[in-house]
């Protein structure tokens, strides 16, 4: 059953979306949603999305993630309701994964191990590293962000973009926003704009969402933004631009870690880049975002090598070692990966 009423969405659009997705959906009465570690709008907005959604359609339905929802995130609607831990009463007959494989909800699936044996998964993915070999499974790698995949969803459900009183609609467009930097990352697609045209006209505020995603920033963000930015480094002929945070950065700026979102994109803006890092150094590890420019190094390729994924032009990873050595390793594999591209 698909609602009608659609203004923007082609038959194409729709027709993007696997028939098992909707009907395993559709069967979960007690359902659990979550997604990534460290949860961003897209993996927010995705796995609330899908709540409110199947709430309205009569299920009872939680949403954990691993870490806490970030405090930049508190104007999408419902984050007051996602948890860390999953309630014992609830039960769940189906498990949605969202903007990550099983494996990428760190916690939540180690905690639960037993219940993500026994319980049907579906997972909802446009991470061009998603295997997909848990459960029902659709990677759409040509999405621009996971909530563009729940979006597409919600006529297959039967449901109109402005139910929930437009709380999906608002959850799901701070998904695109993020994901395409306000639509303007190379991977916003036709599909993607046609998507954001019906969730504006069903009422999703975009320009309050777009100015709480990426232009309002607490002082302690900026002040650790500046620490950051002043050991700017550059390797291998300016190709390549990189720079560490570290937990004395937090400490002095007076940041949480959640505030290093951000810093990535910002040192993305580099002129000469080919490459961009960014490596958190902490308590746990060493973090490596990465940022390659158009038609250039394959992000999952650099990540991959240390057990990481994502996207050709945005992945990320983590290395087990110290910083030096997560810094010298990372910029070798990325010569070596500059040096097999062609000549231009």
């Amino acid at each position: 059953m698909v609602a009608e009423g659609l203004r923007s969405l082609l038959p194409e659009d729709l027709a993007a979306v696997p028939a098992d997705v909707p009907d395993a959906l559709l069967a979960g009465k007690r359902v659990l949603t979550t997604g990534h570690e460290s949860p961003d709008a897209d993996a927010i907005g995705s796995a609330r999305g899908i709540a409110l959604a199947l709430e309205s359609l009569g299920a009872q339905v939680e949403t954990v993630f691993a870490d806490p929802v970030p405090a930049m995130y508190d104007f999408m609607p419902g984050v007051e309701r996602v948890g860390t831990t999953v309630s014992p009463e609830l039960d769940p007959d189906l498990i949605v994964v969202c903007d990550g494989d099983p494996t990428r909800t760190g916690a939540v699936m180690r905690d639960n191990a037993e219940l993500f044996e026994r319980t049907p998964i579906v997972n909802i993915d446009h991470h061009i590293s998603n295997g997909g070999q848990r459960g029902v499974a659709w990677v759409d790698a040509d999405a621009a962000a996971t909530c563009e995949q729940v979006a597409l969803l919600l006529p297959h459900l039967g449901l109109g973009f402005d139910t929930a009183g437009g709380d999906i609609a608002q959850l799901l467009t701070a998904g695109l926003v993020f994901d395409t930097a306000s639509f303007a990352h190379s991977n916003t697609t036709p599909r993607t704009l046609r998507v954001a045209s019906e969730l504006v006209a069903a009422g999703a505020q975009l320009p309050l969402i777009a100015r709480r995603i990426y232009r309002t920033k607490p002082n302690a963000q900026l002040k650790l933004f500046g620490r950051v930015l002043s050991r700017l480094e550059t390797s291998l002929d300016d190709r390549v631009t990189w720079s560490v945070v570290t937990l004395a950065d937090f400490e002095a700026a007076g940041a949480t870690l959640d505030q290093a979102e951000g810093l990535i994109d910002l040192l993305a803006q580099s002129a000469t880049a080919d490459v961009v890092l960014l490596f958190k150094d902490l308590d746990d590890g060493v973090r490596i975002s990465v940022r390659t420019r158009d038609g250039g190094v394959d992000a999952t390729r650099l990540a991959g090598a240390f057990g990481g994924g994502g996207h050709a032009r945005a992945a990320g990873a983590s290395h087990e070692g110290p910083f030096e050595a997560a810094r010298d390793a990372t910029l070798g594999l990325t010569q070596q990966l500059l040096d097999e591209l062609p000549a231009t």
